[in-house]
């Protein structure tokens, strides 16, 4: 886990201040955001510091992640938002620009350029950015910004395992233990990871894959496992460097539809085709 520090100059003036959480106030942003629904409304006189005064470059690098190709054209609706909740849904928008690859790895994004793509201040970016360098998906760049951490095949298996070692036996366990009115409560989630699987985006994919896995585990009442596994399953889905994505849309739903498998063989409590399923899920982690 790498810790970061990021450099920033003056604040400026109490009236600057002011008028910077006025303008915050007021961006409007997607109420769902992701790759696709960035925020287009820039804010007007913020009166925080560009990007040279605080020592990031806003040049020369890589565009920042835009509008995806699969995404709908229409504007979806938008709705004023608190200052308190902008860091969240620009933390999203950039976890799933990083599952999609849009933000690539080994690349250097500074948040003033990234906050006027979202159409924010750079300091709810710059905010999100630290959160993602505590995760381990960027690091920081001193005078420049942020780097997307690049890592390679071996480290996506040494993931993968650890998610199998955690989960695997979780689910066993369940099997022996849950009724089957319980798993049955779960279909929706599993349908909703085929229909996420289908449309082809890995991050629309990603994200219902940790909720159905998310709703499983909570099933323990455990929450430290909950969380910890669903901080290991989040790092397993960032792609390689070089790759836009882990899996095709083919392995996408070829995986959406083990879920499916699994709550069938569940709810039929059937331990030995659970058993065999399982297997097969895991070793096909992320």
């Amino acid at each position: 886990m790498k810790h970061s520090a990021q450099g920033a100059a003056g604040t400026g003036t109490a009236a600057g201040r002011v008028r910077a959480d006025a303008a915050a106030e007021a961006v409007r942003i997607p109420l769902q955001p992701g790759v696709a629904d960035v925020a287009r409304d820039r804010v007007r006189g913020a009166g925080e510091p560009d990007g040279a005064a605080r020592g990031e470059h806003t040049h020369s690098e890589p565009p920042a992640p835009g509008p995806s190709v699969s995404g709908a054209s229409a504007p979806r609706p938008r709705a004023l938002v608190q200052r308190s909740s902008v860091r969240g849904q620009i933390l999203d928008a950039l976890r799933a620009a990083l599952v999609t690859g849009e933000l690539r790895p080994g690349e250097v994004y500074s948040a003033p350029v990234l906050g006027e793509r979202f159409g924010v201040s750079a300091t709810p970016v710059r905010e999100a950015m630290q959160q993602l360098a505590l995760e381990g998906a960027v690091e920081v760049v001193p005078n420049r910004g942020f780097r997307v951490v690049e890592r390679g095949d071996r480290e996506l298996a040494e993931l993968a395992e650890v998610r199998a070692l955690i989960e695997a036996p979780v689910w066993l366990r369940l099997a022996r233990t849950v009724p089957a009115e319980r798993w049955a409560e779960l279909r929706p989630l599993a349908e909703a990871t085929v229909r996420a699987a289908s449309s082809g985006c890995p991050a629309t994919y990603a994200e219902a894959d940790r909720a159905f896995h998310r709703a499983v585990l909570a099933l323990t009442g455990n929450e430290q496992l909950v969380r910890i596994a669903g901080d290991v399953h989040r790092r397993a889905q960032w792609p390689p460097a070089g790759s836009p994505s882990v899996r095709g849309r083919a392995d996408l739903v070829a995986d959406a539809h083990e879920h499916t498998a699994l709550l069938d063989a569940l709810i039929a409590g059937d331990p030995d085709v659970v058993r065999a399923l399982v297997g097969e899920h895991f070793r096909g982690a992320p």
